[in-house]
């Protein structure tokens, strides 16, 4: 049996690997952030907490057989929730100018983590200048690529008749 067939027949190394790309993707974040200056705007910092809760339900579903359906669901719509979030910033507020107080400033601030982790989660630029792109593709496409990644990666968890 193939490694790739191994993990694709086993929910359980699939959410394992989504869980891993998250934080990967996190990371990823932080190192263009702080060693390249890649400020992010409020969106950006919204995509990187739903990437850090969407790792933590996959890693959970991974871990909790009984409840690893339920968490696959949660995986699949957190991954929703990413791609709307990526797709607005690159279609909507890249575009403008300032992005302050929009929803993605409120939901952070809400949850207290610009202060609890600035060095994550504080915006630091406008959406329309943090849309950089990475080999040619903006930064918000790549995001939605992961996520859609990550969502569909969590689909086999929920169809498993066995956990």
């Amino acid at each position: 049996m193939s490694f790739l067939s191994r993990v694709t027949g086993s929910p359980r190394l699939l959410l394992v690997g989504v869980a891993v790309a998250c934080v990967a993707a996190v990371g990823g974040a932080l190192v263009g952030q702080y060693r390249f200056d890649m400020l992010p705007c409020p969106w950006c910092t919204l995509q990187r907490l739903i990437f850090l809760v969407l790792a933590a339900v996959a890693l959970l579903a991974a871990l909790v057989s009984p409840l690893r359906r339920p968490l696959a669901g949660l995986g699949v719509l957190l991954a929703a929730c990413g791609i709307g979030t990526s797709l607005w910033l690159h279609f909507v507020a890249s575009s403008s100018a300032s992005c302050a107080l929009t929803m993605a400033d409120r939901i952070m601030q809400a949850l207290g983590l610009y202060d609890a982790a600035p060095d994550v989660f504080a915006p630091m630029a406008s959406c329309a200048d943090a849309a950089v792109s990475l080999l040619g593709i903006p930064f918000a496409m790549w995001s939605l690529a992961l996520f859609a990644l990550c969502g569909a990666a969590c689909v086999p968890a929920l169809r498993a008749r066995r956990n």
